[in-house]
């Protein structure tokens, strides 16, 4: 299975359309070889490298959906994939991009093939989807950007 985006290579800069400081969109998203067996995905954009100051993990979630139809290849820029929204760190559904108070962080786009549909409400945070798909996981893809505000 393969995650991939037109706006940015693995480990390549997230350009700030999708950020904060632009437009605060979405970028298109791809998705390719999931596997014949799968019957949802599930998408988690997050960022490990929050400041302990701010949220005493270390981890901001930016963006939490889960039962996506496993037949989706694309998620087209600004738009949300076709599932069930959970919630993310600032308390919304819905993709919220990078923001990073301090230095260049990194933001792990997490992309999982299901064998099972999720019986989660929506809104569940990201810690309720793991835990709800931890023993349906067939196949994992990450895909990941860096950012820096200026």
């Amino acid at each position: 299975m393969k995650l991939t985006s037109s706006a940015f290579s693995h480990e390549g800069k997230i350009p700030s359309k999708h950020t904060c400081d632009g437009e605060n969109i979405s970028p298109e998203l791809k998705i390719s070889d999931v596997p014949p067996n799968a019957k949802t995905l599930v998408l988690i954009m997050d960022d490990p490298d929050v400041p302990k100051a701010v949220r005493k993990d270390g981890m901001w979630d930016h963006w939490v959906v889960f039962n996506i139809a496993a037949d989706v290849q694309k998620i087209p820029e600004g738009k949300e994939p076709p599932g069930t929204p959970g919630i993310g760190t600032n308390g919304r559904t819905g993709y919220y991009g990078p923001c990073p108070p301090d230095r260049e962080h990194r933001y792990f786009f997490k992309l999982y093939a299901l064998d099972a549909r999720l019986t989660l409400p929506e809104k569940s945070t990201k810690t309720a989807v793991e835990k709800a798909m931890a023993d349906h996981v067939i196949e994992k893809d990450i895909l990941m950007g860096r950012y820096k505000r200026k």
